[in-house]
């Protein structure tokens, strides 16, 4: 059994469900203590984070994960028990499996052939996990990345270990990450009796054709490199008492969008905002922000990640910014390029979730090449 195989194996077998850790990082530091890492654990409320490094001074290389996992789901739609890793034609199947156990086993791996091969390396290559990925992530990367801003501490590049791949793996790496932020309104009306509109204020009513607006909208002005378009998505509504007679007083709306870097969450708050004025819609809206949106231009990084690919399988990855959000956004205002790689994510949050198994000898190989290029090739050049 190859060491990423047997390490991700024994992390699957902890059910972390977010944010409980389970000791994963208590396995993973012991191992990299044993390699000559300096660790750190950082544990806020109910979270565990761990910050393990090797090297001294800049550049500043880390490798970004998290050891939670979302819930399974309904046991009985599993094929086998999802905390215990069953391997299957190829495929090694339990929850976390590729989000992101694999990732996190092949990282550890990496790094400890890394520093085998080059004990005297450049700078300095670090791991960063947390296990509040999946959940509010309020006390994981978020409140790391801010103690590290204000102890004046850097990171210069940040691959993350996320499921970026489509079809196989390697074909699709993120260079960046749209914003997301999530607005919950209240839209107040007057009640009354479907039979006496003329006596009440439907608020669904009057909200639907504003709605309907911003999401027909065109947002950007113009496409931004590597961004899909910005676009806002309802997600909930709701409103009445259950009674098919009356009008309801209140109608909620929950809604998201996913923005392009034309954009910030406080411009798109005031638009709407501003939007929601000019209707002379009655509505209250809370606004949870997610994250700003992020883009790492052709640098050290990129080069490194898309040479290791090209080496590894033949083939160069298509290099974008889709997908959902990841902690990689609390990293990029530290001024750090941030880019992703990970194995297939067909199965992510999924039941029967599952990884190659050949996949993660290939992501430890991938892993170890990027930090050889990103310290030592760079050093040399």
């Amino acid at each position: 059994m190859s060491a990423v195989l047997e390490l991700t194996r024994e992390l699957i077998a902890r059910p972390s469900v977010t944010p409980d850790d389970r000791g994963c990082q208590a396995l993973i530091a012991a191992r990299l203590q044993a390699a000559g890492f300096r660790v750190e654990h950082m544990r806020h409320g109910d979270v565990d984070n761990l910050w393990a490094e090797h090297g001294r001074g800049g550049p500043v290389l880390c490798f970004l994960g998290h050891t939670d996992v979302v819930p399974p789901g309904p046991l009985s739609e599993w094929g086998s028990d999802p905390f215990e890793p069953v391997e299957r034609d190829g495929r090694l199947y339990g929850r976390g499996a590729a989000d992101m156990k694999g990732s996190v086993a092949a990282f550890v791996v990496a790094l400890e052939r890394f520093v085998a091969a080059h004990p005297d390396h450049p700078g300095t290559v670090a791991l960063l996990l947390t296990s509040d990925e999946e959940g509010d992530a309020i006390d994981g990367v978020r409140r790391v990345a801010g103690d590290f801003r204000a102890a004046g501490r850097r990171i210069d590049h940040c691959l993350v270990g996320e499921p970026s791949s489509l079809e196989r793996l390697g074909d699709i790496v993120r260079v960046g990450r749209r914003g997301s932020l999530t607005g919950s309104a209240t839209v107040h009306g007057v009640q009354g009796h479907v039979a006496y509109p003329h006596l009440a204020d439907n608020p669904v009513h009057r909200a639907l054709p504003v709605f309907a607006a911003l999401v027909q909208r065109r947002w950007d002005p113009e496409p931004y490199p590597d961004f899909p378009e910005t676009s806002l998505q309802i997600a909930n509504i709701s409103a009445g008492t259950g009674a098919s007679n009356v009008i309801p007083g209140t109608a909620h709306f929950q809604f998201n969008l996913r923005y392009s870097p034309h954009w910030t969450a406080d411009s798109l708050v005031a638009e709407i905002e501003a939007e929601f004025a000019r209707s002379g819609l009655r509505v209250e809206v809370d606004w949870h922000r997610s994250g700003e949106p992020f883009h790492t231009a052709e640098g050290p990084l990129r080069r490194a990640v898309r040479g290791a690919l090209v080496a590894a399988t033949g083939r160069a990855p298509e290099e974008n910014t889709g997908g959902g959000t990841s902690d990689g956004r609390f990293i990029a205002p530290m001024g750090a390029e941030v880019v992703e790689l990970g194995p297939v994510n067909a199965s992510i949050h999924k039941v029967d979730e599952h990884v190659g198994i050949e996949d993660l000898d290939v992501l430890a190989a991938l892993y170890a090449d990027i930090a050889r290029r990103v310290l030592c090739d760079a050093a040399r050049d």
